[in-house]
Formats: C-alpha cells, structure tokens, sequence
C-alpha cells in the first residue's frame, strides 16, 4: 500500500506546475496534501477511483490540508478536537479498518520565533491527541511537521540553532513524540542517508541543494515490521517542498 505526503505551498498555483500529472504517475493509495491554501468552492479537483476530504483555515489563503483515498474509512474527522488549534485546517483524520492515518501541517514557529510557545502547545495537544488514536489502533501520521530533527536533517545546523524549525525546543518534542512509540520512517530505512524535503525559495538553495528534512512519515512502533520503503522525491517541482513517501506491506 502506498502513502503520498505533500506541502504544496498553495494547490491552485500547484496545478499549474504539472500537480495532476504528477498526481497521477505518483499512483497512491493516499494521497495527503498540507498547505493547500483554499477555501471550499475555490479549485474543483477530482480523479478518478479517489474520495477526497477536505479541511480549510478560517483565514483565507492560509494552511489547509486534504487528503485523496481510493479506499472508503470508515470515518473522517477534522481537527484535534482543542478549539484553540482548529481554526486553521491543520489536521485530517481517515479511520480505516486496521489504522487511522492522519495528515498534519504542524503550526511554524514563525520569524523570530514569535510563535514558539503556542508551537509548544500545540506538540503537547498534537501528542496527546495520536496517542489516543494509537491505544485503539495503529496510527499513521504525515505531512510537513516543521522541524529537522536531528542534524543530519538540515544542510547548515549551526547557522540555524535558534532558527524556526531548528531549535533544541522544538527538536525535543520530535523525540519525545517518536519516544512515545512512533518511528520515523524514512530515519528508520535510512539511517544515515542526507535527503531533504524542502528549500527556500531564497538564494538558489534547491539549486544548491541546501535543505531541510521536514515531511515525515511517522507510524505507531509496531507498524515497523510491514515498512516495506520510504522516499523523499526530491525530483519532483511545483512547491518549495518534495512529496515523500511511504510503502506498507
């Protein structure tokens, strides 16, 4: 079974670097999508053989998430259920029969770190919510989490310590979250391979190949067994980010 996790950076401006196309060679089961900036009625876009869910942000032109299945759950659900954080379409949860997948864009701590203690929260509550999934069954988590969490993951660590995405803060909850009893997929395939899946848009730093890890596949510990691989596609265009991957026995 294969997984698809994308940001990307607004779908509507997605679908004009070739998104359906890619959509379609990519041949997913799930298909998950952060940053889709939209509200309802903005972009009709459906393919064939897939359900699609959908979660926007009050504010327009803002986060969002959605997810394409070609298999029916057996439920959906938006949100973590904490009214601070779900205003901003970050969260979308699929129950299918023998796990739950759900898709996140993790809040950015912002320019000067502006937005780090409510980041903090929001790990706390994030946290609380998937471990409550996964004591009824195993949980699939993806997206754009916001955070390289090890040193390997990003091209400069010294230049960004105190950066958003890279300090000791939010790194930490990284490890306490895969300590709870989640894998990181491609990390745990990989153990030392250096691929990124995002780059500024600034100073030629795809070009340059100077990136960040940020898109994960996260899964319950005792999913480790059925990892059959994991993929960052960094070959793949139209947004600042790459889709990653993960494939399920």
């Amino acid at each position: 079974m294969k997984f698809i996790s994308w940001n990307v950076n607004g779908l509507r401006a997605c679908v004009g670097k070739d998104f359906e196309a890619q959509f379609k060679t990519l041949n997913a089961d799930f298909f998950c999508l952060q940053e889709t900036k939209m509200q309802a009625g903005q972009l009709y876009l459906q393919f064939d053989g897939y359900q699609s869910y959908w979660n926007y942000a009050d504010k327009r032109g803002y986060s969002g998430t959605a997810i394409y299945t070609r298999h029916t759950p057996l439920s959906v659900t938006y949100g973590i259920g904490v009214d601070a954080h779900d205003h901003e379409g970050r969260v979308i949860t699929l129950e299918m029969n023998d796990f739950y997948l759900v898709t996140v864009y993790t809040p950015n701590s912002q320019d000067e770190l502006k937005r780090l203690d409510y980041r903090m929260t929001w790990e706390d509550d994030f946290k609380t919510f998937l471990l409550a999934l996964d004591a009824r069954k195993p949980v699939i988590v993806c997206g754009d989490m916001n955070v390289a969490h090890q040193e390997i993951d990003i091209k400069n660590p010294k230049t960004n310590r105190r950066n958003a995405g890279f300090t000791d803060e939010e790194r930490e909850k990284m490890t306490v979250l895969l300590d709870s009893g989640f894998t990181d997929t491609f990390r745990f395939m990989y153990p030392e391979e250096v691929t990124y899946s995002w780059w500024s848009y600034r100073f030629k730093a795809r070009e340059r190949n100077t990136g960040w890890r940020i898109d994960y596949f996260l899964v319950s510990d005792r999913l480790k067994p059925q990892i059959a691989d994991a993929k960052i596609h960094t070959d793949i265009l139209g947004s600042d980010h790459c889709p990653v991957e993960l494939d399920l026995k």
